[in-house]
């Protein structure tokens, strides 16, 4: 057996990879098995990460190839590769594109390259309901409205579907970019949101047209979704995650397109248009009509036009059921936008099967090298229990321990501290537990936005923001998604979601718009010797993974 110890990697049978932290190739290794590989886990000086089914039907989606998975790993591994590890990958990539969904004149057709896989396959109960007729070995008619369903099922025996089924036109709507905003400042695409456009595109061919675009918070992942938009020129369906996040939408649209307002409606609780363009919320078209006859009366949105295409914005925070919709509509376009692909659900398969797979991917520190988002610098700062409230943590649950550790009111003082290091920047301080906040803000004669907050007030604390007329804010989660704050360059975190590796990422995106020092510190503050401990290990892995790394202090070595 050959192998070379000065390499970064060690890859096992069961399909894990460590890699060293501290080894002079950690960071370019890290970038080389990112496309492919998922990280599980980061203490301080091995990163454990997995080959999974679904990184590699990842990968395959994004042109990469087995042999190039092969030859990354081998290239950075200190041993041979186990032979079963590279009989996986092969297998996982075949897998990939062996079965398709095609649209003929008599129906909608399954095939497959490989005839027994799909006449085995095909005699599964789950599978066997939508079948209509064999046309020949390997070559099945379907039931007309089986095309999503039949992709989730399959994805759940280990198949994932190649669908060439094609799309319906849509209702056309002529959208052009414009060359400038209607301030008169220049506007075109970056080459990497070009980028992200055509791969979503493909020439208009049946190979594009549905899928996730991976960039970072402050990417302007909405100015891709416009140029997707442009290319396609047809009605669009918008979901997006608030009504904040709506107006933010529809102010982009109309500041960098050929669209006037009475071509794009807002479809929300304040009123409701459906325009050519019309944007929405996940809520509003889950919400469900007490007493109606109607589980989801708005649900009908998704049928009020003749959509050429839907974008689902913040992709991983799909509810079900909007997947559900979503499965009957396979036929319409779908582009998937978000900063990670990370689902605390685990469901990332039914965005794969149901939105589309991965197309495009924007590493985080590549455009921080670009110097398209800010440089960050991330603090984990640990802070000791007071003796008041150890004994009340040492006989509590684990859940009543973690809010505890999270409400730890030392706490306060650490975010004055803070404040007071920060006096002149733009300081958001955002947390999970509203009557924290409320503690918080009051303490610090602070506005506070919470879910409670008036849509109206929100907006009135945004543009102050934004104007400098504030440059301190206290908010809660609503401020995780699609809440665009460009001068805001210091997140202090003080409670989040147990292990939530999307929040982190989020919160952390809240920060990274590019500004004159370009630089953003993004600091978590977390009881020691805590379950808040435990999680936030947790919570910054995806982080991690993209090349941040969080120095660890105690509040006395920060101050």
């Amino acid at each position: 057996m050959s192998y070379n110890l000065q390499l970064p990697l060690i890859v096992q049978s069961d399909r894990s990879i460590l890699l060293e932290v501290e080894h002079p190739l950690f960071a370019e290794a890290r970038q080389a098995i990112s496309g492919f590989a998922e990280l599980i886990k980061s203490p301080e000086y091995i990163h454990t990460y997995r080959l999974t089914p679904l990184s590699l039907w990842n990968a395959a989606a994004s042109q990469l190839t087995a042999d190039h998975v092969i030859t990354v790993l081998a290239s950075y591994s200190k041993y041979e590769l186990p032979p079963s590890v590279v009989q996986h990958i092969k297998q996982a990539f075949s897998k990939y594109g062996l079965i398709q969904l095609h649209t003929h004149e008599d129906g909608l057709i399954i095939t497959s390259e490989d005839p027994l896989v799909l006449d085995e396959l095909l005699q599964y109960k789950s599978l066997s309901f939508y079948i209509e007729e064999r046309i020949s070995p390997g070559r099945y008619r379907l039931t007309p409205y089986s095309r999503g369903m039949i992709k989730q099922a399959l994805i759940k025996l280990g198949y994932p579907v190649q669908d060439l089924a094609g799309y319906i036109p849509g209702e056309p709507c002529e959208i052009t970019l414009a060359s400038a905003t209607k301030e008169g400042h220049a506007f075109s695409l970056r080459d990497y949101q070009e980028a992200a456009v055509s791969a979503f595109y493909a020439d208009g061919s049946d190979y594009g047209g549905s899928g996730v675009l991976c960039l970072p918070c402050g990417a302007g992942k909405t100015i891709i979704g416009i140029g997707t938009m442009a290319e396609f020129q047809t009605a669009t369906l918008i979901l997006t995650t608030s009504t904040t996040s709506v107006h933010q939408w529809m102010n982009e649209i109309l500041n960098k397109t050929s669209l006037s307002s009475d071509m794009v409606g807002e479809y929300t609780g304040l009123q409701k248009e459906v325009k050519p363009v019309t944007v929405t919320t996940y809520q509003m078209i889950t919400a469900n009509r007490q007493g109606g006859d109607e589980e989801f009366p708005h649900m009908k949105l998704f049928t009020e036009r003749n959509w050429g295409l839907i974008i689902y914005d913040e992709v991983h925070m799909l509810p079900a059921p909007v997947f559900k919709m979503t499965s009957s509509i396979q036929a319409k376009r779908r582009l998937g936008l978000t900063a990670t692909l990370v689902r605390e659900d685990g469901k990332e398969d039914e965005v794969f099967s149901l939105i589309g797979p991965k197309r495009y991917e924007m590493p985080w520190k590549a455009l921080e090298a670009e110097g398209w988002i800010a440089c960050a610098t991330c603090w984990e700062v640990r802070l000791p229990l007071p003796p008041g409230h150890r004994e009340a943590y040492a006989f509590s649950s684990s859940r009543e321990k973690y809010r505890i550790a999270a409400l730890n009111p030392v706490k306060l003082d650490m975010i004055r501290n803070l404040l007071t290091k920060h006096a002149h920047d733009q300081v958001l301080i955002i947390g999970q537990y509203v009557d924290q906040l409320e503690k918080v803000a009051k303490a610090l004669h602070l506005p506070l936005i919470t879910g409670k907050t008036k849509e109206e007030d929100r907006k009135f604390y945004y543009d102050q923001f934004r104007k400098k007329e504030i440059d301190k804010l206290v908010i809660s989660k609503v401020a995780n998604f699609a809440v665009d704050l460009p001068d805001a360059n210091v997140a202090i975190q003080i409670s989040g979601t147990f292990g939530s590796r999307q929040e982190e990422a989020q919160r952390l995106g809240r920060i990274l718009r590019p500004k004159a020092t370009n630089q953003a510190y993004f600091y978590t503050l977390v009881t020691r010797d805590s379950r808040e401990q435990e999680f936030a290990s947790k919570r910054q892995m995806f982080l991690l993974e993209q090349g941040y790394r969080y120095e660890v202090v105690e509040a006395s070595e920060l101050l």
